[in-house]
């Protein structure tokens, strides 16, 4: 019997809404009538837009190009034409430099063509990664190229798959274990090619155990020396911090890196655009995103181009349902609000939610409860924290582990006042960046 791994201190069990959309396979969207492909789709320097108006672009194309060492080049989801470049509001907030591109009616059929990786040495299947702008999908978007770096002196002794989605609602990672199985064993594969490690785990949480039965079989079929670990369900288990902690039993040191204790994760997606970049010479630019919550009227996992309008996303479900909703990019723990549905979709775009919307919900003031103290999963002190940065004591508030926190919402979501904590550590790192 398979046994059931998790991280110890922290986390919290909100309902996993999967239901939703868990039974919907990934349908190709029908084309936009226009794409908006930012500059910034990946944590680093924005890309440098090579595109003006009025230029053709082919579907693949490189249109952005990395700027610093920690960024991407961004590509053409399609054939058309560039209408504008301009700034464009993402659903982070920041307005970035975005080519705006109208699709031809006619769209060639490419990157069919298989190549053999296993000829390959692990530069040239970073290199590979590099120029085709592969990214973490799973939110985060660091380049993966800077990931699968490994500096001289350190090995990887752990090659993770983070198949966790342990946000609440979103399946289509579930979906892609589901439908593209031998495909995601063999982007492991090959992502372990580049950087050699001793073990290949995929972490997949047990409310998806037929996922894990799977991926088991076909590994066992394929001979790959791959193996399943289930996972208890609790969020926030697709952390990378509480994934090794569960996975590994390692615990990364406050300021390090998975690499530091010779580990690196790779997310679910990531891992499949690796093999579609390596086999296929395909870039990056069209990936899986749910779209649910109760207030769509048809929950989908959807198939889109890079740049796709939410709005084109949410007319395809059908639209939501009467009266107020919030709009969320992302899941509701981690996600950020949406004021409407021009927000573009970028690498990092997993899921797309409509929930009913909390207004009139009111903070009331601390109790000193100590619950988002107990459930932080990073050991933390929440409302000390909170208070500190409330009170401008910016580096008050670093020095008790500020950096530290991953912005995962535990606190939030277990405070009985309904103080919205995340919201403020954010606003602390930013001035105590400043400061």
């Amino acid at each position: 019997m398979l046994k059931i791994a998790t991280f110890k201190r922290g986390g919290v069990h909100p309902d996993d809404m999967k239901r939703l959309s868990k039974d919907c396979p990934v349908e190709r969207l029908p084309m936009p009538g226009e794409l908006f492909v930012s500059m910034s789709q990946h944590l680093g320097a924005p890309a440098t837009p090579l595109k003006k108006k009025g230029d053709r672009v082919e579907k693949g194309e490189t249109i952005g190009k990395a700027s610093s060492f920690i960024s991407a080049d961004v590509h053409s989801p399609v054939r058309g034409t560039v209408t504008d470049v301009r700034k464009v509001r993402l659903a982070t907030g920041a307005n970035a430099d975005t080519i705006i591109i109208k699709p031809d009616e006619e769209q060639p059929e490419l990157f069919t063509s298989a190549y053999d990786w296993k000829e390959m040495g692990s530069e040239e299947i970073q290199a590979l990664v590099k120029e085709m702008g592969i990214v973490g999908m799973g939110g985060a978007t660091f380049p993966t190229s800077v990931k699968f770096s490994v500096p001289t002196g350190k090995k990887v002794e752990y090659l993770v798959i983070n198949a966790v989605e342990c946000e609440p609602y979103i399946t289509c990672d579930y979906r892609l274990m589901m439908e593209e199985p031998e495909a995601l064993l063999e982007g492991a594969m090959i992502a372990a090619k580049a950087v050699n490690p001793e073990h290949i785990v995929f972490g997949v949480e047990m409310n998806k155990m037929d996922a894990v039965e799977l991926l088991s079989a076909k590994a066992e079929e394929k001979g790959y020396p791959i193996s399943i670990q289930p996972l208890k369900m609790k969020y926030p288990q697709g952390d990378e911090k509480q994934l090794l902690k569960a996975v590994t039993g390692r615990e990364i040191p406050s300021g390090k890196l998975p690499l530091d204790i010779g580990c690196i994760v790779c997310n679910t997606a990531t891992t499949y655009a690796i093999y579609e970049a390596v086999k296929f010479h395909k870039p990056l630019f069209e990936r899986r995103i749910t779209v649910s919550g109760e207030c769509i009227r048809n929950p989908k996992n959807i198939l889109a181009p890079i740049g796709t309008p939410f709005s084109a996303l949410l007319e395809y479900c059908g639209g939501a349902s009467d009266g107020l909703y919030e709009l969320i990019s992302g899941g509701p723990m981690m996600g950020f609000d949406c004021p409407d549905g021009d927000v573009p979709m970028v690498k990092g775009s997993g899921g797309l939610l409509a929930v009913p919307d909390k207004i009139g919900g009111r903070e009331f003031p601390c109790v000193s409860c100590g619950k988002c103290v107990q459930h932080c999963p990073m050991g933390l002190m929440p409302n000390r924290m909170y208070r500190n940065i409330k009170n401008g004591n910016y580096s008050e508030a670093m020095a008790l582990g500020l950096m530290d926190c991953k912005e995962c919402g535990c606190c939030s979501y277990s405070c009985p006042s309904h103080i919205n904590l995340v919201q403020g550590f954010k606003l602390g790192k930013k001035m105590g960046r400043r400061k």
